[in-house]
């Protein structure tokens, strides 16, 4: 005759109750020596407390690693001189110039097609007018995003020195 499920089952639970307490059990005392616990109190170690009343779990943090710290020109020793610097800056600043005159490029185009918020519908916009109302405003869109980015080359350009 088969044994129901639920008396196997009870019976399997039961035991690994046991083996759970057993290992509570098994732990013993516990001191606490400052920041540190331990089971075993060293000769000569002071201000060793048993700890009284369950158990105790230490969950160690993690250790933090050192940040990385770049080499600055002063602490490699490799300065650069006055000559190097303003030809850097001319660089910089030949290679903002062509950023900003593309950018204004890119906003005479998107001007021409936004039309003053007017654009020619093109394809399905004649019988689909969300799609139209959709690409004036990823026009305007495209325009603002082209102006924030003018103003951004326009600092950057304003902060270089002066080429001479």
């Amino acid at each position: 005759m088969k044994k129901p499920l639920f008396m196997s089952l009870t019976a399997t639970l039961f035991v690994a109750g046991l083996a759970v307490a057993d290992l509570a059990q098994a732990q013993g005392r516990i001191y606490r020596c400052g920041n540190e616990y331990t089971n075993t109190v060293q000769p000569g170690q002071k201000g060793c407390k048993l700890l009284e009343g369950g158990n105790v779990t230490v969950v160690q943090r993690p250790r933090v690693a050192e940040p990385v710290r770049l080499a600055s020109a002063t602490q490699t020793g490799s300065r650069v001189d006055g000559e190097q610097q303003r030809q850097r800056d001319a660089d910089a600043r030949q290679i903002l110039e062509a950023e900003l005159r593309k950018a204004e490029a890119r906003r005479a185009d998107l001007m021409t097609e936004y039309n003053n918020g007017e654009p020619e519908k093109m394809g399905p916009e004649f019988r689909n007018h969300q799609k139209y109302l959709d690409r004036v405003t990823e026009l305007k869109a495209g325009i603002e995003r082209n102006e924030s980015d003018l103003a951004g080359l326009r600092r950057e350009l304003d902060r270089l020195p002066e080429s001479k």
